[in-house]
């Protein structure tokens, strides 16, 4: 029997090791992982112990396990991210042997036992979670591992841990609306944060923020949305029911003011426009930075629409994507994004154009907007990225300058195409 569980348990060993080997040559090849400390971080942490429960093929596949949902709203309220997103994360932060880490959101624990084997036994990793039980679990998991240089605290994320401040590097694996103070002031000189930041509607990136002359600047950002932050900085979302039920509904934000349940009621029936942009993108082009523009300019800044296959199979709706599309409103009226097949580019690249249906009696007026903004964004930043400041003064929008000021409490977001 001893002998048989001992062989059990190293198949299953081996297994593991195969498919973890499998899931980072890929993340390799796609240019995800670019560091050396970063692979060999990822080939030592089995992540299949930090996911007890599932399956060694959904432990190493390239997706986000969800570990805990809201009992009320059955809404994912923790999970273990997906692979190519926490390492894309570890490459923005840069961690190094020896340095102090500060972790929120300590999930399963995986992203911090990643953490330690890049800071190494000389380092030190502080994880903050707002769930007991989350951070019990995460206790267990490390410990089941064997990783050592981590402590898992129970905490408000929002607040931080200044008994072991300061860090070298802060990074979140929560969405955040505003960074909040308390990491700002608990990062050593020279220090970097990693955030998930949302910075309009829909719009969410994992910005790196490097101290500068005049506040924080950043030093890149990737495109990434997280579960928001629980607690003081709480940034819960709302639904919107387009159909009465649950066929279409929009995902709202605290910033988007103009987004009334009642006044929506009934759109999707109150006839239908469409405005063609001429503006075209090539398959697997992002329409990241086309977003992040339109949340920029539109007083209404994009929503996400969720789609269920027989709303679009009827032709009720027609979204950019199966499932989804970016929308916005104004009163009663919604304007969506959409697709259609264009004539291929010079190079006999297929190539799609963007187009915007509207509802509603001014939907009309709101389409084309909507698509004036997408050609301005063509002709003039199409071949640019923003990049973001936390400034220590009040700044003003200046759109002439390409500058733009998403409001906040205490450390308003500018954001600036170059």
């Amino acid at each position: 029997m001893t002998s048989t569980v001992v062989n059990r348990g190293s198949a299953e060993a081996a297994r593991a090791e195969e498919l973890r080997s499998v899931l980072v040559d890929r993340l390799c090849g796609d240019g995800v992982v670019r560091s050396a400390a970063v692979e060999a971080a990822l080939r030592r942490v089995p992540r299949h112990l930090f996911v007890p429960g599932t399956s060694l093929e959904e432990a190493y596949a390239d997706e986000a396990v969800y570990t805990k949902h809201d009992p009320d709203t059955g809404a994912s309220i923790s999970a273990a991210s997906q692979p190519r997103i926490v390492a894309m994360m570890l490459e923005q932060l840069q961690a190094a042997p020896g340095m102090r880490v500060l972790e929120l959101g300590a999930g399963t624990g995986y992203n911090a036992a990643l953490l330690a084997a890049l800071v190494g036994p000389e380092g030190r990793v502080t994880t903050v979670d707002v769930d007991d039980d989350l951070v019990a679990g995460a206790q267990d998991h490390l410990a089941a591992a064997g990783v050592a240089n981590v402590e898992a605290v129970l905490g408000d994320g929002a607040l931080g841990h200044p008994d072991s401040a300061p860090y070298d590097r802060i990074i979140a694996t929560v969405g955040a609306y505003e960074v909040p103070t308390a990491w700002l002031e608990q990062l050593a000189p020279g220090g970097r944060l990693v955030v998930p930041l949302r910075l309009s509607g829909a719009v969410s990136r994992s910005i790196v923020f490097e101290r500068a002359e005049y506040g924080w600047t950043s030093r890149g950002s990737e495109l990434a949305v997280f579960m928001p932050l629980r607690g003081i900085g709480d940034d819960a979302r709302r639904v919107i029911d387009l159909t009465g039920d649950g066929q279409v509904t929009l995902q709202t934000h605290k910033d988007n003011t103009d987004a009334d349940a009642d006044g929506l009621a009934g759109v999707l029936g109150a006839g239908r426009c469409e405005a063609w942009s001429g503006v075209c993108f090539v398959p697997r082009e992002s329409f990241e930075w086309l977003y992040l523009w339109l949340s920029c300019r539109l007083a209404n800044p994009l929503m996400r629409m969720n789609v269920e296959p027989a709303a679009r199979d009827s032709g009720l709706v027609a979204p950019m994507f199966p499932t989804t599309a970016m929308a916005t409103t104004r009163g009663g009226d919604l304007a969506y994004l959409t697709i259609r097949a264009a004539e291929p580019g010079p190079d006999s690249a297929r190539r799609y154009e963007v187009g915007v249906i509207g509802h509603g009696p001014g939907a009309e007026e709101l389409a084309y907007q909507v698509v004036e903004e997408v050609r301005v964004w063509d002709r003039d930043h199409r071949n640019h990225q923003a990049r973001f400041e936390l400034p220590d003064t009040a700044v003003v929008s200046d759109p002439e300058t390409g500058r733009y000021v998403l409001d906040r409490p205490r450390h308003p977001v500018t954001v600036i195409w170059e």
